[in-house]
């Protein structure tokens, strides 16, 4: 039986804490918290809660880390590498951040189940089938750039998710950061600064629009198509050799010249332990952010930003959103992910991108690992 770590107490981590209880197959050794455990008795399994990663590291064969901060996960992940552990996560914000750090120091990959994981699942079935991607495409519901505070108050009690989480999907920090690590594990690109994000209800004409831009650009892209119809899941807009037109339209795929495959739904933390037995049984890395990546998720102010303004975390912040970027076309951009406990020294207009020059953040090992980054891919 294979001893399984839990890194986190969040939604994602309290779902997955459920479903190991009914797996016969693993062991659930530990679920490290930052918060307090007296605290925590209504938490599942609350009983393994440790606010210590050494003791977690001792009684693991494989620590899922689902934190969702991606400082933290920085400093976490290093310690469990140095142990020789290997780690998947659901926290994209880790990988956009410093991921590409750890790439070759251990094994660390993205679970499938959140939309990444799950694009990148779906892009090793096209791949397998013989299908030229074009488009990786994530499906958002709704978007506010700004929303309110207490807007997010409410739908955060709604869902049972955390404010900062609620917010950074509602504002489009959230799908920028996935689509952000799907372009640089996935070796694809952006079309543009903060991606398209066309409207459109139809899948196939989105993703086929999508496709014309990709093909125009020529490389694949990673972008979003926004619709409340659609369904809550993945697609890849591909195309295929035109000896294959026949049988596509015989297999209902339509007329080509591009197709979309479809993943209707992504289950979250339901999905990790697919992930979990594919490392588990020596099928390696899903995705991660790779060696070179050339998108980063820069910083980005939702309002007049005065010198001295206080930043606790960029992502989930009424402060500042994320967006998609190229590395090279910004190259003094502060990644949203490093924004924590700072300080605004620069003031800083609406609308822009905010640099390591205007603000002020304190040393982290996350902030070497992208300073490392830039170095290392001069």
């Amino acid at each position: 039986m294979h001893k399984i770590g839990v890194i986190g107490t969040g939604f994602i981590a309290k779902g997955l804490v459920h479903l190991l209880a009914h797996h016969n197959t693993f062991e659930l050794t530990g679920i490290l918290t930052r918060t307090d455990i007296s605290k925590r008795q209504d938490f599942p399994q609350s009983h393994l809660l440790t606010d210590s990663l050494e003791t977690l590291v001792e009684t693991s064969d494989l620590i899922v880390e689902c934190s969702g901060d991606a400082i933290y996960a920085t400093d976490t992940i290093a310690k469990i590498i140095e142990a020789s552990i290997p780690i998947v996560t659901m926290n994209s914000e880790f990988h956009v951040t410093s991921g590409s750090y750890f790439i070759g120091k251990g094994l660390v990959t993205e679970a499938e189940g959140d939309q990444p994981g799950s694009l990148a699942a779906l892009h090793e079935d096209a791949i397998a089938m013989g299908f030229k991607p074009l488009v990786y495409g994530n499906i958002k519901g709704f978007l506010n750039h700004n929303p309110t505070l207490e807007d997010m108050k409410f739908w955060s009690k709604k869902s049972g998710i955390s404010l900062d989480m609620v917010t950074s999907f509602t504002d489009g920090t959230k799908v920028q950061i996935e689509q952000a690590l799907v372009a640089n594990g996935l070796h694809a690109g952006i079309a543009k600064d903060g991606l398209i994000g066309l409207k459109d209800d139809d899948m196939l004409h989105g993703g086929s629009t999508l496709a014309k831009e990709a093909e125009r650009l020529d490389h694949p892209i990673s972008d979003y198509l926004l619709s409340p119809k659609l369904p809550a899941g993945v697609f890849i807009a591909v195309a295929h050799e035109s000896d294959q037109k026949d049988h596509l339209r015989y297999y209902k795929m339509g007329e080509g010249p591009y197709y979309v495959l479809e993943r209707p739904f992504h289950l979250c933390h339901m999905e990790i332990l697919k992930t979990v037995n594919r490392v588990l049984n020596g099928g390696g890395v899903l995705l991660d952010n790779s060696k070179e990546p050339t998108v980063s998720v820069a910083t980005i102010a939702k309002r007049d930003l005065q010198i001295g303004t206080k930043i606790k975390k960029g992502i989930g912040s009424f402060d500042v959103r994320g967006e998609a970027v190229t590395i090279k076309g910004h190259p003094g951009h502060i990644p949203i992910g490093l924004l924590a406990h700072a300080v605004i020294r620069k003031e800083v207009p609406e609308g822009s991108i905010l640099t390591f020059d205007d603000v002020e953040i304190p040393e982290s090992l996350a902030l070497h690992a992208w300073r490392s980054l830039l170095e290392d891919n001069k």
